[in-house]
């Protein structure tokens, strides 16, 4: 239970980081704390439904899909990051206010 508390409140956290922020980079480390809560979330929730000393093949699809997830999401940065510097290449500033140039 203390798991979904701090999952909720990492989350939250992060959901206060993107609303709040109006740097790129900001806004980019505050979607992988959510990320990141989402994934111990999964995590806390398959090691207290599955016997510990039972191979559960669900608690492996389960650990398996956080490994999934922790990839992903470091490839999410990474390319976040890259469209990050592009932007500021280009608009000289990663400030979410000032790029107004992006509209079509």
């Amino acid at each position: 239970m203390s798991l979904l508390v701090v999952s909720m409140l990492l989350f939250s956290v992060g959901l206060y980081g993107v609303l709040t922020r109006r740097d790129l980079v900001a806004v980019l480390a505050s979607i992988e704390v959510m990320l990141g809560s989402a994934t111990l979330l999964l995590i806390g929730m398959a090691a207290s439904s599955a016997p510990i000393a039972d191979l559960d093949l669900a608690g492996a699809r389960i650990e398996v899909t956080a490994m999934l997830i922790i990839v992903l999401a470091a490839a999410e940065a990474a390319i976040g990051l890259a469209l990050v510097v592009a932007v500021a290449r280009r608009f000289r500033s990663t400030n979410i206010d000032e790029l107004t140039g992006l509209g079509g």
